[in-house]
This record gives structure tokens, sequence and C-alpha cells, in this order.
């Protein structure tokens, strides 16, 4: 009775009117996310540390956009380049983090999959260039190092740690 009342609660959410996976399912789902995707904080934790992270930093976006802000210490090597130049650039048995503008872009996917068909380990780095800079690290430009203030909505003002 009890489950009868909840159903017919739930088809009438749209959260729930398709029922979440089941546990075994969505370990194997978010577990694959992870394998497949780096956080911005994650990345930038990695560079900061002392030593080799033991992976490299790709922008895969246009020479105007790498001039107008970059991560320091990326890569520069637009997606439409990939096959020609990634063997001069890249090492095989180095793991490769991509990035392009921000979530609303997905040229970091397509440098992530043109790498993956040439037998890289690649991650792509969520949240691309925009929340690079919109949490507040350190970039390059063409005219220097810059930094802005953390955005509040995307990162701790008074903390290096969010917490997740």
């Amino acid at each position: 009775m009890v489950m009868t009342s909840q159903l017919t609660a739930s088809a009438a959410n749209a959260v729930l009117r398709v029922p979440p996976a089941a546990p075994a399912a969505a370990a194997a789902y978010f577990g694959a996310s992870l394998a497949f995707h780096a956080d911005v904080s994650d990345v930038a934790a990695a560079l900061a540390a002392d030593g080799d992270p033991g992976f490299v930093v790709l922008d895969s976006r246009s020479t105007a956009s790498w001039d107008q802000g970059h991560v320091p210490g990326a890569i520069h090597l637009p997606t439409a380049l990939i096959a020609e130049q990634a063997r001069d650039l890249l090492d095989p048995a180095v793991p490769v983090v991509t990035y392009c503008w921000g979530p609303g872009c997905n040229g970091a996917t397509r440098a992530a999959l043109a790498l993956a068909e040439l037998g890289y380990r690649v991650k792509e780095m969520l949240g691309g260039f925009e929340y690079w800079v919109r949490e507040g690290f350190e970039f390059e430009t063409w005219e220097g190092r810059a930094r802005r203030a953390a955005d509040a909505l995307t990162a701790p003002v008074d903390s290096d740690d969010c917490g997740c």
C-alpha cells in the first residue's frame, strides 16, 4: 500500500518520473565519469603541488583564444592540429587533460576524442578556462600573468578547499 502511494507521488514529480538507477549501475556510471573528467580545482592543486603531477594540460583552442588567456604550463594544440602534431608535442605514456573555453563548449571533448583515437590516455577538465579563471587561479595572457578574484558562486572565497 505504501509502495503504491510512493510510486503515484513519484510519477507526478518530474525528478522521479524516471526512477534513479540501481546503486550498482549508479556506482558504475559515476566511477566511469571520474575516469573521463577532472575538476578545475583538482587540476590546479595537482599542478601547484611539488613534483610532477603525472599529466600534461592541453589547451585545444585557437591561437587568439590562447593569447587571451590560458592555464600556465599548458600545451597549446588546437583540435584541428592534433592528428598532425600530437606525436611531436605529447608523450604517449603521459595522460593528457584537455580544456577549451567552458561548459558551453565541447572543444575539449573533441580534442579528448582525437587524442584517444591516437592512443593517448585522456581526461577532460570540466569547466574549461572559464572556470579556471572564475575559481581565482592564475592564468597567462600574451601580456603576462593575471588573476581574478574567485567567484563566490563557483569557489570558496576564503578557502582553497571546497570540501567536495
